[in-house]
Parts: structure tokens; C-alpha cells; sequence
């Protein structure tokens, strides 16, 4: 690829997440929080916030039958983000400018003395070294993995070559379909648009196909992920230090940099918006802030157009949300609403429905020795299920307390949704030959690594000796 693509490139994916961070900022403006995010949040989170915003704003054309283009994209993208970047700013210049000087010092180690800032200034360089491997990979290989070429890919590649979302349907629709009528086929016609938008908007950017430049928003979608992680755990009131050695828990996790060295897959994308809408979320319920609120549900509604199972994501994340809300009697409603979803999907397999692709079979079969094979025996989690076991069994008593309670519903519904699919549907199979068990449980692994955190967090500050000050985040 030329030197002239990767300028493309940089400047198209550059305005998508200035788009999204100034609409954070100019959110923020609009309806100010009590309790301003970190600088690190609104930074990784505005890419989630713009890549979507330009997905939508690339179906609103294909609706109104206006052709994809640099120009019919990026030409609103850039004005809306000129106004949303003047809102934000507006009266407060200054501070946004000393906004952007902080967020570059923290990245430096300033207020970090001794071997914290040692340690620091070490995990940045570990995390830069890692994403510049990454980038190569990304940039010197084609489309490989089976379902990114087949399911996804096929989308990017029409919807690229045509300039509009051309519709996709499946063997009985396309065969039996009136002469001349517009279809095009592929292994999977049902699935959301959103990801082959943004394969389709980078190959609109260097205006030809490219494998490498189509897949190059992965790459950003981890650095991204990092960065907003770390604002997350800032934002839970982790020092920076913790904040990010949690950030590269989840950045160096090896299916985490699979997924990005081949790109192509949704699961990814499905992971990120998972986490921090959940985040995001109860971050709102905490604040009754509206800008929190929208920043939220912006978040949640991502997750269900990046991927089907989305929708079951957002019922299985309810009872966390209301657990949050409701703090004195949530782990009752939580528990109540399991039983029922248990029951429920019990009836389902009894039925022999077939959900979001996943066909229910009444008979149990839990394929024990598979999972664990891929999450304790095989390379690809680190030693994230040994240490989430650990942490169960040293946090036990505060797991429940009123601060991490909801973090854990929300891993325990994951959980329960991604053994009962193992157990009931034919997802078993795809676990025994450990091809969809660690992309299904990808989803769910970086608010794993929140709720980790968060609970051994709790678990320290219960053995502080009393009148011992709780140390803040420089």
C-alpha cells in the first residue's frame, strides 16, 4: 500500500474519532456532569462514538439514495464536527486546551514519582511496541479470517463497489427473487451493517478495495479500547498506575490481539461496545447525569447494530442495570430475573427454536473438557480465568456489597448466557472444535477484567487500617 493511502487513511479515520470526541465534548457542554469523565474516557470512547456516527450517517444516504463519497461522508462528518468541537469549546477555550495539555502530561508520568513512574513509563512503551507490531500485521495482510471474508467482507466489498447498501438475502430469497430484481448473496445476508459501513467508509477513503485499508479500523478500535479503559478505571476511583496495568490486561490479552492482527471479525467491535455501554451505564445510574445517560444508551444501541447476539447482551445486562438502581433489593430482582431467563431459555430448547442463528436442542450437553482446554489450557486468555477464580475466592465477601454488586451481575449474566448457549444450542459443537468459544467469550472478557478490579479494589480498602486516608488518583 502507498505512502499516499496511509495519509488517506490517517486523516479519514483521524476526523472519524475527532467526530466522536467533540461530540462527547460538546455533550458534556451542553448538559454538564457533577463528576467530569477523565480525559482518557472521553478520548478512547469519542472513536466508538464517531466510527458509529459515521455508520449512521452512511445508511441515512443510502436511504435517501445519495451515493457513498469522501465528500457525501466526510463533507457533514467535518462540519459537524467543526460545530460540535466550537460548542465544546465555547467560553472555555483555555480549559479545553489545558484539557489536552493534561491528557498528553498524563501520558507522560507526570505526578507519578519513583519507580511508579518507572513502571508506567514501561507499560507505555510495552503497549506502544505491541500496537506498532500489531499495525504491520494489520497493513501487510490480506482479508484471511474464514467468516471476516464470508460474512462480513462480502458486505464491505458491495456496499464499497456500489456505493450504497445494496441488499443481501439469503439462498431461498436470491434464487426464487422476480427477474431483475437487485440481490446479492453471502454466508450470512442477515447480519447488522454496521461493521462492513466502516470496512466500506476506509476503502472509500483511498478509493479502491484494499484488504489492509479496509481492516485498518481494528487496529485503532484496540488502541482505542486501551485508552478508554483506562479512563474507566480513573473513573472508578483507581489510581493511574492500577488504571493502567488494568488497561493492559485487556490491551495484551492474546485473542484481544488476534482479533486485531486479523481483522475482519465483528467480535471485536461487539466486545468494546459491551464494556463501556455497560460502564457508561452504570456510570449514568450513579450520576442521574442526562449527558451520561445519552453517552449510554449511544453505546448499548451500537451493540445491537454491531452484531445480532447484541440483543441478548442487553437483556442478560439488565439486572446489573437494575441492580444499580436499585441497590437495597437488586440482587433479589437480579436473582428472580435469572430464574426466569433460565426457565425461559430452558423452554426455548425444549422447543427447538432457533435464536439470533443458534438453534436450542432440549438435550444438556455441556461440553466441560473443551472449555476447559480453551480457557485454562490453551494460550489464548493469559492467565485471565485463573485470576478471575482467584479473585472470586479472596473477594468473596465483596462481591456482593453494594459498589461491585452490579459489576457482578453483569459478569455472572454474561456468563450464564454464553454456558446456557454451550450447553442447549449447537454452539457446543463450535466449542469442541474451540472455533466460536473464544470469539463468543471475547465479549464478555474485558468487563471481566473490570469487575476483577473493582472487586479486589473493595477487598483492600476493607483491610486498611482504620484511619488509614484512601489514596485518590493524582
Amino acid at each position: 500500500m502507498r505512502i499516499v493511502d496511509f495519509l488517506a487513511l490517517a486523516a479519514g479515520l483521524g476526523l472519524t474519532w475527532a467526530f466522536g470526541v467533540a461530540l462527547l465534548g460538546a455533550l458534556y457542554r451542553v448538559a454538564p456532569s457533577r463528576e467530569p469523565p477523565p480525559a482518557a474516557w472521553l478520548a478512547g470512547t469519542g472513536w466508538f462514538v464517531g466510527a458509529f456516527g459515521v455508520t449512521l450517517l452512511m445508511r441515512a444516504l443510502s436511504a435517501a439514495g445519495i451515493p457513498f463519497g469522501v465528500a457525501s461522508i466526510g463533507g457533514p462528518v467535518l462540519a459537524l464536527t467543526l460545530a460540535a468541537a466550537w460548542l465544546a469549546a465555547r467560553g472555555r477555550a483555555p480549559a479545553a486546551r489545558d484539557g489536552v495539555r493534561a491528557f498528553f502530561a498524563g501520558l507522560s508520568g507526570r505526578g507519578l514519582d519513583g519507580w511508579e513512574r518507572k513502571v508506567w513509563l514501561a507499560l507505555i512503551a510495552w503497549l506502544a511496541l505491541r500496537f506498532a507490531l500489531l499495525f504491520a500485521e494489520v497493513w501487510w495482510r490480506p482479508l484471511y479470517p474464514w467468516d471476516a471474508w464470508t460474512q462480513w467482507g462480502t458486505k464491505a466489498r458491495a456496499w464499497f463497489e456500489m456505493k450504497s447498501m445494496v441488499p443481501f438475502a439469503g439462498v431461498v430469497e436470491f434464487v426464487t427473487a422476480a427477474p431483475g430484481t437487485m440481490l446479492w448473496y453471502d454466508a450470512a445476508p442477515h447480519y447488522p451493517g454496521t461493521v462492513p459501513l466502516l470496512q466500506a467508509w476506509a476503502a472509500l477513503l483511498i478509493g479502491r478495495w484494499d484488504d489492509a485499508g479496509a481492516n485498518l479500523p481494528w487496529w485503532v478500535t484496540g488502541i482505542a479500547l486501551a485508552i478508554a479503559l483506562h479512563g474507566a478505571f480513573v473513573m472508578l476511583g483507581l489510581r493511574r498506575l492500577p488504571a493502567l496495568v488494568g488497561a493492559t490486561m485487556v490491551a495484551t490479552l492474546p485473542i484481544v490481539n488476534v482479533h486485531v492482527a486479523l481483522a475482519g471479525y465483528a467480535d471485536l467491535p461487539m466486545a468494546c461496545y459491551l464494556t463501556l455501554g455497560t460502564l457508561a451505564a452504570l456510570r449514568a445510574i450513579r450520576s442521574r447525569s442526562a449527558a451520561d445517560a445519552v453517552v449510554a444508551a449511544v453505546l448499548l444501541a451500537a451493540m445491537v447494530l454491531v452484531k445480532n447476539p447484541g440483543k441478548a447482551w442487553i437483556l442478560m445486562l439488565l439486572p446489573a442495570f437494575i441492580c444499580a438502581a436499585v441497590p437495597r433489593h437488586g440482587l433479589r430482582i437480579a436473582g428472580t430475573m435469572f430464574a426466569a431467563a433460565v426457565f425461559a431459555l430452558l423452554v426455548a430448547a425444549r422447543s427447538g427454536i432457533t435464536l439470533f442463528g443458534y438453534h436450542f436442542s432440549p438435550q444438556y450437553a455441556m461440553p466441560w473438557n473443551a472449555l476447559f482446554d480453551a480457557y485454562f489450557s490453551f494460550a489464548n486468555w493469559n492467565l485471565l480465568w485463573y485470576a478471575a477464580v482467584a479473585t472470586a475466592a479472596i473477594a468473596w465477601r465483596q462481591i456482593f456489597s453494594a459498589d461491585v454488586a452490579p459489576y457482578t451481575v453483569a459478569v455472572a449474566g454474561g456468563l450464564m448466557f454464553l454456558f446456557i448457549g454451550f450447553a442447549f444450542t449447537n454452539a457446543g459443537a463450535w466449542v469442541e472444535d474451540q472455533s466460536t468459544v473464544n470469539r463468543a467469550t471475547l465479549h464478555l472478557a474485558p468487563l471481566v477484567v473490570v469487575w476483577m478490579l473493582v472487586a479486589l479494589r473493595a477487598w483492600l480498602r476493607e483491610r486498611r487500617p482504620a484511619g488509614t486516608p484512601v489514596p485518590t488518583a493524582p
